[in-house]
């Protein structure tokens, strides 16, 4: 998902990552590489000593893409879960 350099596993945790299928609200979300995407999505959620990456994708595809001004810090990474359902809550907007 991330094209950063990658952390010696040696020492550096593995770290969370959480996926959920949602459909995009009416408009779409924004991702900072290609703009607006719809439809069908993949959320990733990524926690890493607190530190949060989020990431959608179109369902089935290889390519994720950031959600724009998504990223944050968690204070405790045990909310984790939580932030990633706050974003399913707000994002999944099936139609009907």
């Amino acid at each position: 998902m991330s094209d950063r350099a990658e952390p010696d596993r040696s020492t550096a945790p593995e770290p969370a990552v959480q996926r959920s299928a949602v459909t995009a609200p009416p408009g779409g979300v924004m991702t900072d590489e290609v703009g607006v995407i719809t439809g069908d999505l993949e959320l990733a959620t990524e926690c890493a000593d607190g530190d949060v990456t989020v990431w959608v994708r179109y369902a089935g595809a290889a390519e994720w893409y950031r959600l724009s001004a998504a990223d944050c810090h968690l204070h405790d990474p045990r909310d984790h879960e939580a932030l990633h359902n706050a974003l399913i809550a707000v994002l999944n907007r099936p139609a009907g």
